[in-house]
């Protein structure tokens, strides 16, 4: 059960809500985001939500009984949107293309970048400066000295900036650089981390596990919202399957489900998913047409020579065809499907 919190309730009453909670076995959680204050129960026996609604500085209650609570849908039909400020939304009814390369490897690289998605009508950059590779002797990014370059370059052209974090401790020098904090997979259920980002307030953008489920998905997000930020994307990144014909399997089963159980937006990374840069494209396209609102796409100059990825990432030319062909597809109105 999910009880929704009156804006200015005072001291006696919650004490009072919580005193009827816990006379019929609730264990009650208060949780206070961006979006308003509310108090989640689990376990007790079974009450008339009637009863919970006449308690003074009840606004409104749920009965949630999926494992995760906060971000079920069970409780919040109407879909999250997430403004990140000058016109840049991710959620129901717009489709966001967050594009760059996988590693940011220097000025250069990131002007040329940033050049080409402003051109392209491209609002969100992505791009990696801590880098957790599965050996230790490739490149791992250029740190906080590179986040600030990009970040400086990106914004100039009034671009967002996607980063991944890997550790609680670098939280508070990236903050003032990123728009969307980002989760890679490997951090999936990284629980510390995930309660840091908790909270703070900006987007977090939460990628698959390698090998998670989608109910372990939604509650590592839980862990977020539970902490008081609510402004979470889900990320279907392709998950380890036993075929090796590709780098993972993209599993587009996940936008649909994900979309059906949960209020938060859901955005495609085909890239990685795939992981064979000329797959990556239908890869994308069938994303969208799944109902994804968004695409994540690895982007470079040069693939051949970038320093990680390059066998996923587009060209430039590439990627213009690729955002062409995923522009007329939302013009037939595929958007929030």
């Amino acid at each position: 059960m999910i009880i929704t919190l009156e804006e200015n309730i005072d001291a006696g009453a919650r004490g009072a809500i919580n005193d009827f909670l816990s006379s019929r076995g609730f264990s009650a959680t208060a949780v206070k985001t961006q979006g308003g204050s509310y108090v989640v129960c689990i376990g007790g026996r079974e009450v008339d939500l009637r009863e919970v609604h006449q308690l003074a500085g009840v606004a409104d209650v749920h009965r949630v009984t999926d494992v995760f609570k906060l971000v079920s849908r069970k409780w919040r039909v109407r879909r999250l949107r997430i403004d990140l400020g000058d016109g840049v939304v991710v959620g129901e009814g717009s489709h966001t293309i967050m594009a760059g390369p996988c590693s940011i490897e220097g000025e250069q690289q990131v002007r040329e970048t940033v050049e080409f998605l402003s051109s392209q009508g491209i609002k969100v950059m992505r791009g990696g400066v801590f880098k957790p590779r599965s050996s230790p002797y490739s490149f791992r990014g250029l740190g906080l000295e590179g986040l600030q370059m990009f970040s400086e370059i990106a914004r100039s052209k009034g671009m967002k900036v996607v980063t991944e974090v890997l550790d609680a401790s670098q939280i508070g020098s990236m903050m003032q650089y990123v728009d969307i904090f980002q989760v890679g997979a490997r951090n999936s259920q990284n629980f510390s981390l995930l309660d840091e980002l908790g909270g703070v307030d900006k987007p977090v953008l939460l990628k698959r596990g390698l090998s998670g489920t989608l109910e372990e998905l939604l509650q590592s997000a839980e862990y977020i919202y539970s902490r008081g930020n609510e402004k979470i994307i889900l990320c279907e990144r392709g998950i380890r399957t036993y075929e090796r014909s590709y780098r993972n399997t993209l599993d587009l089963n996940a936008v649909p489900y994900l979309k059906e159980k949960s209020h938060l937006p859901v955005v495609v990374d085909p890239s990685h998913g795939v992981g064979i840069r000329r797959f990556v494209p239908a890869m994308a396209m069938a994303g969208l047409v799944a109902g994804s609102d968004g695409t994540l796409l690895e982007v470079h100059r040069c693939p051949e020579e970038a320093l990680s990825d390059g066998a996923q990432t587009l060209n430039f030319d590439e990627a213009s065809e690729l955002f062409r062909q995923l522009g007329e597809l939302g013009k037939l109105g595929l958007l929030g499907s």
